[in-house]
């Protein structure tokens, strides 16, 4: 039997993909006034500006059940579960423990994608292709270690009241000490959320979320995901920017954040993520 990925639910892909490339997804848990929700699992409309929302990574005990059941419908050959930043969420640590304790050696790999969202998403494509297609543990592993390494994330928040409550922004003091940027643009680096660059107005910041894409993607072919909060059409706007702009797009998904991400992003926040040479 093939090899089966795991992720977690943060990563935001579209369910027809999970589908069809028999990924399975552990839900991470969201507290909207009160009351805990199964992100993509059970319904719950949230008002980001005046709702108390908190966020939780998945347990040791339900990542194990959910490697367990992989483990089983691989028939032993093996399991990669790949999830959310280690300096994001406390998942990939659960993940961790719940390994431990299931003794089965290296048949479970855990990767960090070093992203959030579909920065997560691709690379759990690119190593559910290679499962599919029937490749060892050992590839899989590997396809998933590239793709992660290879991923570019830009987002370009509209408010930043959730960054500041959120706590995410290793930048953070950079950025709240300058009252006069309201529309920052952040990057991942090495798996953490950081400030790249500053700008005083929405169209000036959303003028270098375009050019941050397509300087990363290069000229050598690239997978783009798009993603938004309650922001549909500019998110379309800029997919059909960077069609536009970025030789051989080899992927294209446009998907919106999930709560355990938009609780600190915030309605309005749009971003890409790029992987140079496509994820597979």
């Amino acid at each position: 039997m093939p090899v089966v990925v795991v992720t977690d639910s943060s990563a935001s892909l579209p369910a027809d993909l999970v589908a069809d490339l028999g990924i399975l997804v552990v839900p991470l848990h969201v507290l909207v006034d009160g009351r805990e929700i199964r992100e993509g699992v059970d319904e719950c409309a949230i008002d980001y500006a005046s709702a108390t929302v908190s966020t939780s990574a998945a347990s040791p005990g339900e990542l194990r059940a959910v490697y367990e059941r992989a483990l089983a419908l691989s028939d032993g050959d093996g399991v990669v579960a790949v999830h959310i930043s280690r300096q994001l969420s406390a998942t990939w640590e659960a993940g961790r423990q719940a390994v431990d304790d299931m003794d089965v050696g290296d048949r479970v790999r855990l990767v960090d994608s070093l992203g959030a969202g579909l920065g997560t998403g691709l690379p759990v494509l690119a190593a559910a292709r290679r499962a599919r297609a029937g490749a060892t543990l050992d590839i899989v592993y590997d396809s998933a270690v590239a793709a992660a390494g290879r991923g570019r994330a830009f987002i370009m928040v509209n408010r930043t009241e959730q960054l500041r409550r959120g706590g995410r922004l290793s930048s953070a003091a950079a950025f709240f000490g300058t009252e006069l940027v309201t529309k920052p643009l952040l990057q991942m680096i090495e798996g953490r959320l950081e400030l790249r660059e500053k700008a005083r107005t929405r169209s000036k910041a959303y003028a270098k979320l375009v050019a941050a894409a397509v300087d990363a993607a290069g000229e050598a072919g690239a997978a783009i995901a798009v993603q938004h909060l309650a922001a549909p059409d500019a998110a379309d706007t800029l997919a059909a920017q960077l069609t536009e702009l970025i030789p051989d797009i080899r992927e294209l998904i446009t998907a919106e954040f999930g709560p355990t991400l938009g609780v600190h992003l915030g309605s309005g926040a749009v971003g890409v993520l790029v992987i140079p040479g496509g994820c597979g």
